[in-house]
């Protein structure tokens, strides 16, 4: 049995291989400290919308993301509670700040776009 705030060696791999995608990655380290829509992360990735909600689908079919419904719009969160997240935190600890890509769009004028 795991000790709380362990990760066993193959969970680890599965998430490492999960997070090995530099976009999944980059939206980690983004809802490490701000909310997210789609039609935000579209805006910061220049992805289609499809392929933006590919990459959150395979983080929420684990629960490394939160949905939160406002109106029409769902917005994304890191999940705190994971029982991962500990190990998660580590690795996205060691990874510089996407303050950056935020900054980004709201000078341009994208930031919660969808409201």
């Amino acid at each position: 049995m795991r000790k709380t705030g362990e990760t066993d060696m193959q969970r680890a791999a599965q998430l490492l291989k999960l997070l090995g995608d530099q976009t999944r990655l980059t939206m980690m380290k983004l809802l490490q400290s701000h909310d997210c829509c789609v039609c935000e992360f579209v805006a910061m990735f220049d992805m289609s919308q499809p392929a933006i909600s590919q990459h959150l689908r395979k983080l929420r079919d684990i629960e490394l993301v939160k949905e939160t419904r406002k109106g029409k719009w769902i917005f994304y969160s890191i999940n705190r509670e994971h029982e991962d997240y500990p190990f998660i935190q580590s690795v996205l600890a060691s990874l510089p700040g996407q303050d950056g890509l935020v900054i980004e769009l709201e000078a341009q004028g994208l930031r919660i776009c969808c409201e």
